[in-house]
Protein backbone atom coordinates (compact mmCIF):
# COMPACT_ATOMS: atom_id res chain seq x y z
CA UNK A 1 0.00 0.00 0.00
CA UNK A 2 1.23 3.82 -0.71
CA UNK A 3 1.86 5.95 2.24
CA UNK A 4 -1.57 7.33 2.71
CA UNK A 5 -3.37 4.26 2.76
CA UNK A 6 -0.76 2.88 5.23
CA UNK A 7 -0.67 6.06 7.13
CA UNK A 8 -4.39 5.21 7.46
CA UNK A 9 -4.30 1.77 8.26
CA UNK A 10 -2.28 2.82 11.09
CA UNK A 11 -4.04 5.73 12.63
CA UNK A 12 -1.15 8.18 11.61
CA UNK A 13 -0.14 10.93 9.02
CA UNK A 14 2.32 10.56 5.48
CA UNK A 15 4.18 12.71 7.43
CA UNK A 16 4.96 10.57 10.58
CA UNK A 17 5.48 7.43 8.42
CA UNK A 18 8.01 9.52 6.82
CA UNK A 19 9.22 10.76 9.90
CA UNK A 20 9.64 7.18 10.88
CA UNK A 21 11.47 6.14 8.13
CA UNK A 22 13.71 8.65 8.15
CA UNK A 23 14.86 8.10 11.81
CA UNK A 24 15.06 4.20 10.58
CA UNK A 25 12.01 2.67 12.56
CA UNK A 26 10.86 1.82 9.09
CA UNK A 27 12.10 0.41 5.60
CA UNK A 28 9.36 0.26 3.11
CA UNK A 29 10.05 -1.76 -0.15
CA UNK A 30 10.08 1.12 -3.08
CA UNK A 31 8.18 0.10 -6.57
CA UNK A 32 9.25 0.42 -10.01
CA UNK A 33 8.15 4.18 -10.05
CA UNK A 34 10.00 5.10 -6.64
CA UNK A 35 7.36 5.34 -4.72
CA UNK A 36 7.11 3.89 -0.98
CA UNK A 37 5.49 0.60 -0.66
CA UNK A 38 3.90 -0.14 2.87
CA UNK A 39 2.98 -3.74 4.01
CA UNK A 40 0.68 -5.30 6.83
CA UNK A 41 3.96 -5.83 8.75
CA UNK A 42 4.84 -1.99 8.38
CA UNK A 43 1.28 -0.84 9.42
CA UNK A 44 1.74 -3.32 12.38
CA UNK A 45 4.91 -2.07 13.10
CA UNK A 46 3.65 1.78 13.46
CA UNK A 47 1.39 0.83 15.80
CA UNK A 48 3.85 -1.13 17.84
CA UNK A 49 5.90 2.27 17.65
CA UNK A 50 3.08 4.15 18.59
CA UNK A 51 2.10 2.09 22.19
CA UNK A 52 5.48 2.15 22.66
CA UNK A 53 5.86 5.85 22.42
CA UNK A 54 2.51 6.22 24.32
CA UNK A 55 4.45 4.25 27.62
CA UNK A 56 7.26 6.71 27.82
CA UNK A 57 9.97 4.92 25.13
CA UNK A 58 11.71 7.70 22.72
CA UNK A 59 12.18 7.32 19.35
CA UNK A 60 15.84 6.68 19.56
CA UNK A 61 15.16 3.68 22.19
CA UNK A 62 12.94 2.33 20.05
CA UNK A 63 15.61 2.85 16.75
CA UNK A 64 18.02 0.71 19.22
CA UNK A 65 15.45 -2.09 20.15
CA UNK A 66 13.84 -2.80 16.99
CA UNK A 67 17.41 -2.78 15.12
CA UNK A 68 18.42 -6.29 17.50
CA UNK A 69 15.03 -7.17 16.54
CA UNK A 70 15.72 -6.91 12.51
CA UNK A 71 18.75 -8.68 12.99
CA UNK A 72 17.35 -11.92 14.70
CA UNK A 73 18.44 -10.43 18.09
CA UNK A 74 15.64 -10.67 21.52
CA UNK A 75 16.08 -7.43 23.18
CA UNK A 76 13.61 -8.29 26.04
CA UNK A 77 15.66 -8.19 28.77
CA UNK A 78 16.89 -4.38 27.40
CA UNK A 79 12.80 -3.40 27.07
CA UNK A 80 12.22 -4.51 30.51
CA UNK A 81 15.13 -2.40 31.85
CA UNK A 82 14.13 0.42 30.21
CA UNK A 83 10.82 -0.20 31.11
CA UNK A 84 11.84 -0.73 34.80
CA UNK A 85 13.82 2.73 34.81
CA UNK A 86 10.84 4.63 33.54
CA UNK A 87 8.79 3.32 36.37
CA UNK A 88 12.02 4.21 38.55
CA UNK A 89 12.07 7.95 37.47
CA UNK A 90 8.00 8.19 37.45
CA UNK A 91 7.88 6.96 41.09
CA UNK A 92 10.56 9.53 41.81
CA UNK A 93 8.38 12.07 40.11
CA UNK A 94 5.60 10.89 41.84
CA UNK A 95 7.14 11.74 45.13
CA UNK A 96 8.18 14.91 44.45
CA UNK A 97 4.76 15.93 43.50
CA UNK A 98 3.42 14.62 46.66
CA UNK A 99 6.05 16.27 48.53
CA UNK A 100 4.94 19.78 46.57
CA UNK A 101 1.33 18.97 47.54
CA UNK A 102 1.88 18.46 51.36
CA UNK A 103 3.81 21.32 51.61
CA UNK A 104 1.26 23.32 49.63
CA UNK A 105 -1.35 22.13 51.76
CA UNK A 106 0.53 23.18 54.93
CA UNK A 107 1.12 26.76 53.84
CA UNK A 108 -2.60 26.78 53.10
CA UNK A 109 -3.40 25.78 55.88
CA UNK A 110 -0.99 28.52 58.16
CA UNK A 111 -2.34 31.21 55.47
CA UNK A 112 -6.29 30.15 56.16
CA UNK A 113 -5.22 30.70 59.78
CA UNK A 114 -3.56 33.89 58.90
CA UNK A 115 -6.38 35.21 57.11
CA UNK A 116 -9.06 34.29 59.87
CA UNK A 117 -7.69 36.67 62.42
CA UNK A 118 -7.03 38.88 60.35
CA UNK A 119 -9.58 41.77 60.73
CA UNK A 120 -11.48 43.60 57.36
CA UNK A 121 -8.82 45.06 55.04
CA UNK A 122 -5.72 44.13 57.04
CA UNK A 123 -2.92 42.63 55.93
CA UNK A 124 -2.56 38.95 57.28
CA UNK A 125 1.09 38.72 56.34
CA UNK A 126 0.87 35.67 54.22
CA UNK A 127 4.65 35.62 52.38
CA UNK A 128 5.81 36.37 55.50
CA UNK A 129 4.72 33.17 57.49
CA UNK A 130 6.43 31.29 55.13
CA UNK A 131 9.20 31.14 57.77
CA UNK A 132 10.18 27.97 59.07
CA UNK A 133 7.69 26.46 56.88
CA UNK A 134 9.66 26.68 53.35
CA UNK A 135 13.74 26.56 53.90
CA UNK A 136 15.50 29.54 52.20
CA UNK A 137 17.88 28.60 49.58
CA UNK A 138 16.24 25.45 48.84
CA UNK A 139 14.80 24.37 45.41
CA UNK A 140 11.02 24.68 44.61
CA UNK A 141 9.81 21.22 44.98
CA UNK A 142 7.25 22.76 43.03
CA UNK A 143 8.97 23.12 40.13
CA UNK A 144 9.99 19.60 38.21
CA UNK A 145 13.37 18.46 38.97
CA UNK A 146 14.88 19.54 35.87
CA UNK A 147 14.16 23.16 36.27
CA UNK A 148 15.57 23.41 39.82
CA UNK A 149 18.64 25.03 40.43
CA UNK A 150 21.35 23.29 42.61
Amino acid sequence: MKVGAAARAAGVSPDTLRHYEARGLLRPARGANGYREFSGESVARVRLIRRAVALGFTLDELGRILSVRDRGGAPCRNVRALAGSKLARLEDRLREVTEARDLLRRVLERWDARLGSAQGGERAGLLEALEGLVPEGTPSPLLPAALRRR
